[in-house]
């Protein structure tokens, strides 16, 4: 019927469908709900790489070119992250302990070396103030603390709480910037109580400090938190369950083989 109403052949029908670049469109048109879907479970932030990875998963190989393009014509735009200000006040007598991290990321098992930041989040009564522990080894998010003032308790209630998730064994090194809160003397000898190795980025020195502050931009770009998104109830609710729901068990990071932190604790935690 469909060749009568054209006024086309049959058979010329058929070898135009068969063409190689006609099943390419076809494949597309199936494709993409499928990158839509993936885009919209990742909450709007994966972009082809990670698309990728989903795709790889379910058995289908689909170059990162392809899926680039096809994201473009579906009009599905990632977030970039931006800069923020830094909440590090460096100018104190407390002692600064040595750079013993040294820019090494990497970590062959769990609780081998932490790192731990601040950073402060726009709330439409203030600011609101969040600590966090993460375990190199993951990148898992071990502990976190928010309050509504910049006090050494709050970096002291994020390393309380991963002590008890993790129970670290004696030698951990623990990094930080050389932030008064972190080179506070409550702070050591809750560090030394842990047996852990201190460390501190040098002065001025943000690379040091890379993976937190890739961290911190992640989050903020991802829950568009560089405007106030409620009061700061509504915001410890959106970064509670964006760390322990998303990031921690869902989201897939680069450094990891494309695996959330949680699923690469367990990949490794299997025997050979």
């Amino acid at each position: 019927m469909l060749c009568r109403t054209l006024d086309v052949g049959v058979s010329g029908s058929f070898a135009w469908w068969r063409r190689p670049e006609n099943r390419h469109v076809q494949a597309d048109v199936t494709l993409t709900p499928l990158i839509q879907k993936m885009y919209q479970e990742s909450r709007g932030t994966y972009g082809a790489p990670r698309v990728q990875a989903v795709l790889a998963e379910e058995g289908q190989q689909v170059s990162r070119a392809r899926i680039t393009r096809l994201m473009k014509a579906a009009g599905l735009k990632v977030r970039c992250k931006r800069k923020f200000r830094t909440t590090t006040n460096s100018t104190h007598r407390h002692p600064v302990a040595e750079n013993l991290l040294n820019r090494d990321f990497t970590a062959d098992r769990p609780n081998q070396k932490w790192v731990t930041d601040m950073t402060y989040l726009p709330t439409h009564e203030g600011w609101m103030y969040l600590a966090v522990v993460m375990d190199l080894f993951s990148r898992k998010i071990i502990g976190w603390a928010m309050r509504k003032t910049l006090h050494t308790e709050l970096v002291v209630a994020a390393l309380t709480m991963a002590q008890r998730i993790r129970r670290p064994g004696q030698g951990m090194l623990h990094h930080s910037d050389r932030g008064v809160q972190y080179a506070s003397s409550e702070y050591r000898q809750a560090l030394e109580r842990l047996q852990a190795l201190q460390s501190m980025s040098r002065k001025g020195e943000c690379w040091d400090h890379a993976a937190m502050e890739s961290f911190f931009a992640t989050l903020k770009m991802e829950l568009n938190l560089h405007k106030a998104q409620g009061n700061r109830a509504d915001t410890r609710h959106l970064v509670f369950e964006w760390i322990e729901v998303f990031y921690n068990r869902e989201r897939r990071h680069s450094s990891l083989g494309y695996r959330s932190p949680a699923r690469f604790e367990e990949h490794q935690a299997r025997p050979n």
